[in-house]
């Protein structure tokens, strides 16, 4: 079993700054794509950003330049840097992973619970 454990959301002001942290542990083997989408009320789920074993990365165009994504790979943990967040980013963020365990054949899919943020004056 995998689990995905978020943390580092929270409440910040318009311009503000916060980091937050998925660690997968588990019976894993290797783990392919990390990534975080993020789903504000009442809207749909929309992709932030995601990485690959390599390090490549891709950002939704609305994120780009502000947000980073970053992952520690001996420790299984993704990071968003999230930087000069505004109005429109309030949302509950999601991580993700595509992985491989040692007790299942093939790629699976797992998502975390979602740090919640917020962005207030």
């Amino acid at each position: 079993q995998v689990q995905l454990v978020e943390s580092g959301g929270g409440l910040v002001q318009p311009g503000g700054s916060l980091r937050l942290s998925c660690a997968a542990s588990g019976s894993i083997f290797s783990i392919n794509a990390m990534g975080w989408y993020r789903q504000a009320p009442g809207k749909g789920l929309e992709l932030v950003a995601t990485i690959n074993a390599g390090g490549i990365t891709n950002y939704a165009d609305s994120v780009k330049g502000r947000f980073t994504i970053s992952r520690d790979n001996a420790k299984n943990t993704v990071y968003l840097q999230m930087n000069s967040l505004k109005a429109e980013d309030p949302a509950v963020y999601s991580c993700t992973a595509e992985l491989v365990t040692y007790d299942v054949v093939g790629l699976q899919y797992y998502w975390g619970q979602g740090p919640q943020v917020t962005v207030s004056s």
